[in-house]
């Protein structure tokens, strides 16, 4: 009995030692994210530093370890699969042809999520565009009760506004299928100008860091479901 006693407790050791390090491989388990670049002659590169920033931000501040520099992705491209999360901004026309809707589509409902941050100018197109994506589903305005603003900060408002644009409230919008939100659209806020580097728009650091912290619970949101 006494041998058979030990026989058990070494094999509960080891369970514990094997169950223990899968957990540190998971934490530290590294992500990439990228931005999509997309058709019809927008500038989806614009805020170069803003996904830098946000990732060094949610690497501090989340224990996220997302990989520095954000990759560049097509909606047509298989690599689009590769990323758990692609941020999309832009200040003018979008177009997805036929293929990429289809694609983004795949990706959406096969776990992916898209953040799209509208940098003014934009929305009339990215609204057309996501008919194509989800033709029977409409954007939706997210209450301020929604699970993205309370994720590790606490946003009881909603969205907070970091530049002024048309001066109208900042309004969060979602595609939701089949319960989950595959698709956050930030209207009126700019989020990714609050992400740029201080000198680019001489935002103040209280500004900056809202902007950061809300972007930080995007991404931990998208990851988490």
């Amino acid at each position: 009995m006494r041998n058979k006693s030990s026989i058990l407790k070494i094999l509960l050791l080891l369970y514990l030692m094997i169950s223990v390090n899968f957990t540190v491989v998971s934490q530290n388990e590294t992500y990439k994210i990228a931005l999509l670049k997309y058709n019809g002659g927008g500038d989806w590169y614009a805020n170069p530093t803003s996904l830098p920033n946000l990732i060094e931000f949610c690497n501090t501040n989340l224990g996220t370890s997302i990989f520095k520099q954000p990759s560049t992705v097509e909606p047509g491209s298989s690599d689009i699969f590769n990323y758990p999360f692609i941020h999309m901004t832009g200040h003018g026309n979008v177009i997805f042809s036929d293929f990429e809707a289809s694609n983004l589509r795949s990706y959406l409902i096969s776990g992916g999520f898209l953040h799209i941050d509208d940098n003014y100018g934009m929305d009339q197109y990215i609204r057309r565009e996501l008919k194509k994506v989800f033709p029977d589903t409409e954007l939706i305005e997210l209450a301020f009760s929604h699970p993205i603003y309370h994720q590790k900060y606490e946003f009881p408002q909603g969205l907070p506004k970091i530049h002024e644009h048309d001066n109208n409230s900042p309004q969060g919008y979602g595609i939701i299928y089949q319960g989950r939100l595959v698709v956050f659209y930030s209207f009126e806020t700019d989020l990714g100008d609050g992400w740029e580097d201080e000198a680019v728009h001489n935002d103040s650091y209280e500004v900056r860091l809202k902007a950061l912290k809300m972007g930080a619970n995007i991404i931990n949101y998208a990851f988490e479901n």
